[in-house]
């Protein structure tokens, strides 16, 4: 008789860990594992944030964050850190999330190792390698290494076999995005003390229509960014509404938001967001202007237009059903995009009633009982 799977999960920035945490909820007191977590600190910050609201106590961090940082250095920093973590807790499976340097270097890690790969959100793919950049590669990578794949839609699915995925390896669950959201979302709720760092700002703008604006994209520096500023810009003109950005750290980012933003009477640009405020803020606005991933899927959850700000995106499920659009960076698409939602009232709610296309929020509880399933036969493969 074997004993638990003992399961490493690796992460390292803020969407990860919301993605992961409702999975760690499940493997933590199931004796069917062991569950050993190892962040990287890639975010961080924004990464403790996650981990406060969710009560996540790691077992290793890294914090490999380093001012100025490039893409090589950082995944040279984390090749060493966490094969360090594999050698000392030799896991049966590392698990990882998403599309992050963290998450692409902890399977090559454990590929190296001969330690089974499981891969939560697997069979994203925009189709162009450099958007996003770098996540569109960092999927197809860990793809080759896992050995199991958690596709969240059935497009995501479809994907992986047109890669010559073996189809027994790939499990549609959802996407534990939902999971995360509503599980805050169900806090908010039940305590109206959380999320009070958005407080004074939800006060401001009670009389107007919340659009909640979020740019970080890297192929969307320099001109990319300028041109979405202006966007908001323009848009804040209207008394109606109100525009609030929380500013990514990343110093490429501020600058271009500051520049077009700064002293408009109907903008807020506020801080990096807790988890908490930060789903207290998307329930309280009317639609949104994003370049994320995630929050295609969390607005998707709540029930809000979103419109995304890139050139294509590896979750085309939402644009199918109809609860995203796209709308790339040039100002006057962003403008036109964002007051068709404002002043036609069908139109937005066709986007607001879509059906969610990202799963019912039971992916984690899926995910988990496929981890219980693996056999030492297959744990290192």
């Amino acid at each position: 008789m074997t004993g638990p799977l003992k399961i490493l999960t690796v992460f390292g920035t803020r969407p990860e860990a919301i993605k992961l945490f409702p999975v760690l909820h499940r493997l933590t007191g199931d004796a069917r594992f062991t569950s050993r977590i190892c962040v990287t600190g890639q975010h961080r910050e924004m990464l403790d944030q996650v981990l406060d609201v969710a009560r996540i106590e790691p077992d290793y961090d890294l914090d490999v964050m380093q001012p100025g940082q490039t893409p090589d250095e950082l995944t040279a920093r984390l090749l060493t850190g966490i094969g360090g973590v594999l050698d000392m807790e030799k896991p049966d499976v590392v698990l990882v999330q998403g599309d992050t340097t963290s998450a692409l270097v902890a399977a090559l890690a454990a590929y190296y190792r001969q330690i089974a790969v499981a891969h939560a959100e697997a069979g994203l793919r925009s189709g162009e390698k450099y958007r996003p950049w770098p996540e569109e590669i960092n999927r197809k990578a860990i793809t080759a290494i896992a050995s199991l794949h958690f596709a969240p839609t059935q497009t995501a699915a479809i994907s992986l076999e047109a890669e010559s995925v073996d189809p027994a390896s790939i499990h549609v669950t959802g996407n534990t995005a939902v999971d995360a959201v509503r599980w805050m979302a169900a806090k908010l709720d039940a305590d109206s003390t959380l999320g009070a760092e958005v407080t004074e700002v939800l006060e401001r703008f009670a009389e107007k229509r919340i659009i909640v604006l979020t740019a970080h994209r890297r192929e969307s520096f320099e001109e990319g960014l300028g041109n979405i500023a202006r966007a908001a810009a323009t848009i804040a003109v209207r008394e109606d509404v109100a525009i609030v950005c929380p500013v990514h750290p990343n110093p490429a980012v501020r600058p271009a938001l500051e520049n077009a933003l700064n002293d408009r009477e109907n903008v807020a640009l506020v801080p990096p967001l807790g988890y908490a405020p930060f789903v207290r803020l998307l329930k309280a606005s009317a639609l949104l202007l994003t370049d994320s991933g995630g929050i295609q899927e969390e607005a998707a959850a709540l029930g809000k237009p979103v419109l995304v700000m890139r050139d294509a995106t590896e979750r085309p499920e939402g644009i199918v059903a109809g609860t995203a659009r796209l709308v790339g960076t040039q100002e006057i698409r962003i403008v036109s995009e964002t007051e068709r939602l404002l002043d036609d009232p069908q139109a937005y709610a066709a986007m607001a009633n879509a059906k969610n296309p990202f799963g019912d929020g039971k992916a984690a509880q899926q995910i988990c009982e496929l981890l219980a399933r693996m056999t030492p036969a297959n744990r290192q493969t």
